[in-house]
């Protein structure tokens, strides 16, 4: 499949899933609007990086996702450069875990801000744009835990529950038009933040690295195996693909059986 003459736009994605959807979707000729909260040297030649590997274009366009004008700006931004958008991607999200009781309210609010709210206002600003351009494809990246829940994820499970929800309504109304909105659900993936905690966890569990993933990390993963950034990024790729047309409202599980128990 080709995406040549595309444009997408990720939030969050100067590293992990964001970063390999937006390979993924560089490799197939989109251009691409990469997203984070910094605005560093880096970032701009990630963007520049992406273009010159894949014979594409990119761009980098600071923004905080806690923002809700900044978050439509984003959007706006992107459509005014490229001159069209046709693919959003509401990827953003950041974690804390504690007890509700004691859950800090600003860290509440911010995971909301970010995990959930951010995607209503990039949405709200990018549905104009795809209707006139004639098409669009929304892909909300939720989580395992969009569908089940875990304790001492209050604001987590939350959002991405949300998420979840936010994408069925897009969807219904958008059904009568060439434009998509589906959500991705994936459980653990091995991004480099995921690889980071692994030597501490084996340092607290007195485990080596194999039985540490499998009986801690990945205790409620069935296949005993992450999902890996570059299935994310194809499943993304399938979403915007004309076998997709008809695919919108649901959510695909990534998750190596997590939500089959």
């Amino acid at each position: 499949m080709s995406l040549a003459g595309k444009v997408a736009a990720i939030t969050g994605s100067n590293s992990g899933i964001g970063l390999g959807i937006a390979e993924t979707l560089a490799g197939l000729g989109a251009k691409v609007a990469l997203n984070s909260f910094t605005d560093r040297e880096e970032d701009h030649a990630l963007a520049e990086r992406l273009a010159r590997e894949h014979g594409t274009e990119a761009i980098y366009v600071q923004a905080d996702m806690s923002k809700g004008e900044e978050c439509r700006a984003f959007v706006t931004r992107t459509a005014e450069h490229f001159g069209r958008l046709d693919i959003l991607v509401n990827n953003a999200g950041i974690q804390h875990v504690a007890g509700i009781e004691e859950f800090p309210v600003e860290k509440w609010d911010a995971i909301i801000a970010i995990n959930l709210s951010s995607a209503f206002h990039t949405t709200a600003a990018a549905l104009p744009v795809m209707r006139k351009g004639g098409w669009g494809r929304i892909v909300n990246i939720a989580s395992a835990h969009g569908l089940t829940a875990s304790p001492f994820k209050s604001a987590y499970v939350s959002a991405k529950h949300g998420m979840v929800g936010l994408t069925k309504v897009a969807a219904l109304e958008t059904a009568e038009e060439p434009i998509t909105c589906n959500a991705i659900c994936p459980g653990y993936v091995l991004t480099p933040l995921v690889e980071a905690q692994i030597p501490d966890t084996m340092r607290k569990y007195g485990m080596d690295r194999e039985t540490v993933i499998r009986e801690v990390i990945l205790e409620r993963q069935p296949s005993k195996q992450f999902a890996t950034i570059e299935q994310i990024g194809g499943i993304a790729a399938f979403l915007c693909s004309a076998a997709a047309d008809q695919i919108t409202g649901t959510t695909l599980s990534v998750d190596g059986g997590w939500t089959a128990l």
